[in-house]
């Protein structure tokens, strides 16, 4: 009876956490670049030592969705649709080299590149960082180039950096909250030399909204049978209690 109601709590808690996944979807379906999360239930095995399960029945492991989104033309100079399965290196909140796939680029006020959410771009080096300029290009190459301030109409135009882009074939990734993909357990992705990109253009959240609102309706559904096998659990618990109070 204990392993029955701890398999069931725990199925609730799954549920609600893949709930929380379907509403960040579609709350993100209109953002640049983001790949949807995805809830996957895997079975674990129950201690037949003791009387309570050591963990939980069903555990919920969070992945994400790697296929990519349309594709949008913007023309806006410094915006890039990444090609194929490669991703852009930036720098995450904590220091460390992170990836995103979002191409809407900005040079901030310190004159970093960074994507549209803030993380500074990564180049050869380290962060870009791009001087004053009355012209920033970038090439389908990832080539940063710019015609510097005062330069005229003639003026030619000079390289900076390359961007970064990277594979994350072979290679162990997770997602994190900041939406960016991580090497799990550290450290960083090797570099993609045959990496191009769009320019002038942007990848889409691939969030299918009628998938997300289907899923949603079918997640609630299996919440409830949670639900329901808990208050049936009680009412068998009741009924031996019950029986162990019967006279002799």
């Amino acid at each position: 009876m204990d392993k029955l109601i701890y398999t069931a709590a725990s199925g609730l808690k799954a549920h609600l956490a893949s709930q929380a996944s379907i509403a960040n979807n579609m709350a993100n379906a209109s953002t640049i670049g983001f790949r949807a999360d995805r809830m996957i239930f895997d079975q674990l095995k129950i201690s037949n030592t003791s009387a309570f399960p050591r963990q939980p029945a069903s555990e919920s492991v969070t992945d994400f969705d790697r296929r990519a989104g349309t594709v949008n033309q913007t023309g806006r100079p410094l915006d890039i649709a990444v090609n194929g399965e490669a991703w852009i290196a930036v720098q995450g909140r904590d220091g460390l080299e992170a990836y995103t796939r979002r191409g809407d680029l900005q040079v901030a006020a310190s004159g970093v590149l960074e994507t549209g959410d803030g993380f500074p771009v990564i180049g050869s080096g380290g962060p870009i960082t791009i001087p004053p300029a009355q012209k920033v290009t970038i090439s389908p190459e990832g080539v940063v180039s710019i015609i510097p301030q005062g330069s005229g109409i003639d003026g030619q135009p000079q390289v900076i950096d390359t961007i970064k882009f990277v594979s994350d074939k072979g290679t162990k990734t997770t997602k994190g909250l900041d939406n960016l993909l991580h090497v799990e357990g550290g450290g960083v992705l090797p570099r993609d030399l045959n990496a191009k990109v769009v320019t002038g253009a942007l990848e889409q959240s691939n969030v299918n909204l009628t998938q997300a609102l289907v899923d949603m309706i079918e997640n609630q559904r299996s919440y409830e049978v949670q639900a329901n096998l808990i208050k049936e659990t009680k009412n068998l618990d009741e009924s031996s209690a019950q029986l162990m109070r019967l006279p002799g």
